[in-house]
C-alpha cells in the first residue's frame, strides 16, 4: 500500500495511507439542482520572473486548460476575481486578457463564464466618486463586449477608501448599475479575504451594511441577478438570503459552510438554499460536481457524505491569513497534475509553510479530492525531499 509522508508543524513526521480517489464521473447532463460556479487561478509561466511586483507573465495554456477541465465537470467558472489574484499580483493588462481568453473559451465549450469588475486598473490610491463609478463603468463595459461573460461587480478598495457614508455606496451602485446592458452579479468580499475593505457598505457590522446591501438591490432589481457573500458568516448569509427579491441568487463564497449553505433545506438546514461561487470549488471540483449530481438524483444523505469531508479541507486552505488561500488552490491544482510546476505569480506560492501544505495533502486524501493520488504522493514526497525532509517509511 503507497503512503504519505506527513509533516507536523514541530518538524516530525508520520505516515498515512493513500487512499484511491479520482472515484467520481463526470456528468451526462447539465446540473440541475444548484447553480455551482469554480472561482479558477492563473498559472504562470514556470520559467518567468514570479517574483514580488513583476508583472503577471502567465502560462496561457494550462490557466485555460484548467478552465476547460472545470467545465468538463458541469461547473461554471468565475474569473478574473479574487482566486485569480486581483489586488495580488494579477496585473491590469493580464486581467483584460484573461477575461478575453477566458469568454471564448466558454464560448468553444459552452460553459457559463463569471468574470470580475473592479476598479483595480486606478493607478492613484486617493480618488473621487466619480472617479470609481468610470473606473467600475471602463470595466463594465470591457466585460459586456466579451460574448457570454457575465459581470461580477466586485469590492473596490478605492470605494472603501473614499465612501464617507452608506449614501455613497448607494449612489455609486445606482450610477454603475444602470448603465449595466446585462445582469450583474453582486459581490460582497469580507476582511478576512481584503482587509482594506473594513466598513464596506458604510458600516462594520454586517446587519448594518446588509441593508444597505439590500437597499441597493432592491433600487435596481432590474440589474441585478445575484449576490455572491463572502463574510465566512453563515448567519449573515442566510439573513441576507431569505430577504433577496425573487429572482435574485445567493451565490454563496463562505468556503468554510458552504455544505450547509449549498444544501439548505435539502438536508435540513434552513429555508432554501445558496447556489455557489467559491474558491474552494476549484480546488475540488470532481468532489464538488459529484455532490450537486447526488442532489439532482434527490439524495441529499450521498450530497453530505460526498462534500462534507471537504469542509475542514477547504478550513485550511482558507486558515487565517484567510487572503493566502490563493496558495492552497494553486497547490492542489498542481498536486492534481493541472499545472506543470508549483508557482504562482507575485511569488505567492511561498506565502504557506511545509506543514501547512502538509495538512492540506493530509485532508485532500482523507476527502478523495486528489485526482490522481499516485501523481499527487510523486509530486509532495518530491517537494519534501527538495526541503530536506525523508520520505523513507516510517515504523516499518
Amino acid at each position: 500500500m503507497s503512503t504519505l509522508r506527513l509533516l507536523a508543524p514541530d518538524g516530525t513526521a508520520s505516515d498515512a495511507a493513500l487512499n484511491d480517489s479520482g472515484i467520481y464521473a463526470r456528468p451526462t447532463a447539465a446540473l440541475q439542482s444548484r447553480v455551482a460556479y469554480a472561482a479558477a487561478h492563473v498559472v504562470p509561466k514556470a520559467h518567468a520572473d514570479n517574483t514580488p511586483g513583476q508583472p503577471a507573465d502567465i502560462d496561457w495554456d494550462a490557466t485555460l486548460a484548467f478552465r476547460r477541465n472545470v467545465y468538463s465537470w458541469g461547473l461554471g467558472v468565475a474569473d478574473a476575481m479574487d482566486t485569480a489574484q486581483r489586488n495580488m499580483g494579477l496585473d491590469a493588462a493580464a486581467t483584460r486578457e484573461l477575461i478575453a481568453r477566458s469568454a471564448q473559451v466558454a464560448r468553444e465549450e459552452g460553459g457559463s463564464v463569471v468574470v470580475g469588475v473592479n476598479t483595480d486598473h486606478l493607478d492613484a490610491t486617493h480618488v473621487t466618486l466619480d472617479q470609481v463609478i468610470d473606473a467600475y463603468k471602463e470595466q463594465l463595459h470591457f466585460t459586456e463586449e466579451q460574448d457570454g461573460a457575465g459581470p461580477v461587480l466586485m469590492a473596490s478598495r478605492h470605494l472603501a477608501r473614499v465612501a464617507k457614508d452608506a449614501e455613497d455606496y448607494r449612489r455609486v451602485y445606482r450610477e454603475v448599475l444602470q448603465s449595466a446592458t446585462v445582469p450583474v452579479v453582486l459581490h460582497w468580499l469580507g476582511t478576512a479575504f481584503d482587509p482594506e475593505l473594513a466598513g464596506y457598505f458604510g458600516a462594520d457590522d454586517w446587519q448594518t451594511a446588509s441593508e444597505v446591501l439590500l437597499q441597493i438591490i432592491a433600487e435596481n432589481q432590474d440589474k441585478v441577478v445575484g449576490i455572491k457573500m463572502s463574510l465566512l458568516n453563515a448567519e449573515s448569509e442566510i439573513s441576507v438570503r431569505e430577504r433577496l427579491p425573487e429572482g435574485v441568487r445567493m451565490f454563496t463564497g463562505d468556503d468554510f459552510n458552504y455544505v450547509g449553505l449549498i444544501g439548505g433545506d435539502s438536508i435540513g438546514e434552513g429555508d432554501g438554499h445558496s447556489d455557489a461561487l467559491l474558491g474552494a470549488f476549484a480546488a475540488i471540483t470532481p468532489v464538488a460536481s459529484a455532490a450537486i449530481q447526488a442532489l439532482d438524483a434527490g439524495d441529499p444523505e450521498a450530497y453530505r457524505r460526498i462534500l462534507g469531508p471537504t469542509e475542514e479541507l477547504s478550513r485550511q486552505v482558507f486558515a487565517s491569513p484567510t487572503f493566502y488561500y490563493k496558495t492552497g488552490v494553486a497547490f492542489l491544482s498542481w498536486l492534481n497534475g493541472h499545472q506543470p510546476a508549483f508557482q504562482m505569480v507575485s511569488g505567492l506560492h511561498s506565502a504557506r509553510s511545509l506543514p501547512h501544505l502538509s495538512r492540506i495533502v493530509e485532508l485532500a486524501n482523507a476527502s478523495l479530492a486528489l485526482e490522481s493520488p499516485e501523481l499527487a504522493r510523486e509530486r509532495w514526497h518530491g517537494m519534501l525531499q527538495l526541503n530536506g525532509v525523508d520520505t523513507g517509511r516510517i515504523g516499518v
